[in-house]
């Protein structure tokens, strides 16, 4: 296996995943509007979908340690692609309630998260097994998301105009088959992909130790914290901007699916190309001067344009440059995470980060929602574009943002209390460890 086939199998895997996510994204509510016309209920999906992730990631980060991260990137995308089949098939079959919508939504949830980390996390390693640079590597992972996003968004807007939306969640489900058939064939022989023998035994006690070093390791760094805050309130936003918002917007004044195939699409593009301008000449600016500015003009003036016109081409536009600027951001952050936490907690820490960034996302789809049917579309979009603004002044304000130029984590990690050892039991048999790697 060349030395690049891992990091090239992790790339195709996510990407595939994510072009399969961009499915869900316009295909889940278009369906929830075509059959129940309710933006409340496509609001409700959404909180259902979401809120199995938070919970997902506040816990999930020693179980991907302990399984192993192949393992788990394998198994959340075969989950995953059974929970989406399920849909369209009970749909087919006329069995297919409203409370089932919602739970499959939450297992794919629940699920999706895990493999998620496990990928994201693997990066640092791979990239060094492969010799590539850490923030050109980091600057790759998002690149190849932004345009399966782009690909996987123009793809369900056609799909759901031609074939309907039933048709664009079969297509999701196969490219997660796909994603775990490649994380099985090409990550191998990574001692980072294994599980990870800790000598402790499986004891809720363990668990809770190990899930406290991610949490204090985040609470004690004044910008992962910033970080975190800041982009909770974003991802809530653009959640309801996603799966409520521009639907209705979609439906009442663009003229369907396919005007939302267009701008996810278009900011898929401009997002690409971001994180391909930042990765070729990125390292040469400030990271705070560059992240600062972008994070302005990445998300706030989608919800502006779509609340005061009523056409394509202006959203369009809006959305190319908004993505350009989105773009820059993934990288920056990313390369930050991978220098300020050591590999040892970095699933436990990217747990809580993913958790913490995710934390209002629940409550978007569910209040955009509740805004449509309380204020209107217009009214709804200018509140939740309001929000989006303020979060974005977080690196103008907190002086912990200064930080984000300074480079790799120096400074020892703190660890967690040690976990009193576990006293043997007479004739009893030794406690069980994870197996070995896969």
């Amino acid at each position: 296996m060349g030395h690049r086939t891992p990091l090239a199998a992790t790339l195709a895997a996510n990407s595939i995943s994510t072009a399969g996510t961009s499915l869900t994204l316009i295909g889940v509510p278009w369906f929830v509007l075509e059959t129940t016309g309710s933006a409340g209920r496509a609001g409700f999906v959404a909180f259902c979908a979401t809120l199995p992730i938070v919970v997902a990631a506040l816990i999930g980060g020693p179980v991907i340690d302990r399984i192993g991260r192949r393992r788990v990137a394998i198994a959340s995308d075969t989950v995953c692609a059974a929970a989406i089949a399920a849909i369209p098939l009970l749909h087919f079959a006329g069995v297919l309630d409203f409370w089932m919508l919602c739970a499959l939504m939450a297992v794919n949830g629940f699920a999706h998260t895990p493999g998620n980390t496990a990928r994201y996390v693997l990066i640092p390693d791979l990239a060094e097994h492969a010799g590539i640079t850490l923030p050109r590597a980091a600057s790759l992972f998002d690149a190849v998301s932004r345009g399966a996003r782009m690909v996987g968004a123009a793809l369900a807007g056609v799909l759901i105009a031609f074939a309907g939306a039933e048709t664009v969640l079969l297509l999701d489900a196969a490219t997660f088959g796909l994603s775990a058939l490649l994380i099985a064939a090409g990550v191998r022989g990574i001692r980072a992909a294994e599980p990870r023998e800790t000598g402790a035994p499986v004891s809720l006690r363990v668990y809770g130790s190990e899930l406290r070093e991610g949490y204090t390791h985040l609470l004690g760094n004044r910008l992962l914290l910033a970080i975190v805050v800041m982009v909770m309130l974003m991802n809530g936003t653009d959640q309801g901007w996603y799966a409520v918002l521009l639907p209705v917007h979609a439906e009442a004044e663009l003229g369907g699916a396919t005007a939302i195939g267009l701008l996810t699409a278009m900011f898929g593009a401009g997002g690409l190309l971001g994180a391909l301008l930042y990765g070729a000449v990125g390292h040469r600016f400030s990271r705070r001067t560059v992240f600062t500015v972008c994070v302005i003009l990445c998300g706030a003036p989608r919800f502006l344009v779509a609340a005061v016109t009523g056409t394509t081409l202006p959203l369009a536009v809006t959305m190319l440059l908004g993505g350009i600027a989105g773009g820059v951001l993934n990288p920056i952050l990313t390369t930050v995470v991978y220098e300020r936490v050591p590999d040892r907690l970095r699933s436990r820490v990217s747990g809580v980060l993913t958790a913490g960034s995710e934390f209002a996302m629940p409550l978007g789809g569910l209040a955009a929602g509740l805004l449509v049917e309380g204020a209107g579309a217009t009214g709804a979009l200018l509140m939740m574009g309001g929000v989006y603004f303020l979060a974005t002044l977080s690196p103008l304000v907190f002086p912990s943002w200064r930080t984000l130029d300074d480079g790799p984590l120096t400074e020892p990690v703190q660890p967690a209390p040690p976990v009193p050892p576990v006293p043997p039991k007479v004739s009893s048999p030794a406690p069980a460890r994870p197996s070995p790697g896969p």
